[in-house]
């Protein structure tokens, strides 16, 4: 984990996270490859869970699917991030669908991935993420955009200024009841054409 993907994190909890509540929060593609977010979120009143498709350090949650979090219960997080994890998922769109379906009514998510950099597969390296895209992103997942931008490379360390990582801030919102049913349908559609994935 480059310094400023921490940095990124850092000032997600700082300026939106409460001390004060409890909160759950999911970390999706937690393991410890080169460093973890979870001294982040060592706080009292709040449990952190990491969930990755590999045991490993870092890793509370081992999911059976990389698309399908059955290990997961519908809005049981206040709390979802993920970081440099997005670009190496072949069908990211369906993971940002069950990122929307475990979050809480009002529950805040955080999403860091690159905008640039050399490839490394880990499996695999499939995308780089714009702040548009992300807005796009979260309006097919029925999420509001809160925040996002893309870091230039003329205040970042060397390590950091190869990926210029691009972050997402989004939330949960209240849904009609046609878009909980649209939101089924969706996700039943997404779930059948990645099912053996």
């Amino acid at each position: 984990m480059h310094p400023s993907s921490y940095a990124n994190m850092s000032a997600f909890v700082r300026q939106h996270l409460d001390a004060g509540k409890k909160l759950r929060i999911l970390d999706v593609g937690s393991q410890d490859v080169n460093g973890s977010y979870r001294a982040l979120f060592d706080h009292p009143n709040w449990t952190y869970i990491g969930a990755d498709q590999a045991a490993g350090t870092n890793v509370d949650i081992v999911l059976a699917s990389r698309y399908c979090w059955k290990e997961l219960e519908a809005k049981s997080f206040d709390v979802v991030i993920s970081g440099q994890a997005f670009e190496h998922m072949e069908y990211f769109w369906v993971a940002m669908f069950e990122i929307s379906r475990v979050l809480k009514q009002g529950g805040l998510c955080c999403i860091i991935a690159p905008s640039a950099g050399f490839e490394h597969r880990y499996p695999v390296d499939c995308w780089r993420f714009f702040p548009d895209g992300f807005r796009a992103l979260c309006a097919y997942a029925y999420l509001e955009y809160v925040h996002g931008f893309t870091e230039s490379g003329e205040q970042l360390d060397q390590e950091s200024a190869l990926w210029k990582d691009t972050v997402c801030i989004a939330r949960k919102p209240r849904l009609s009841m046609r878009a909980r049913i649209v939101f089924f349908m969706k996700q039943t559609f997404l779930r059948l054409t990645v099912r053996s994935l």
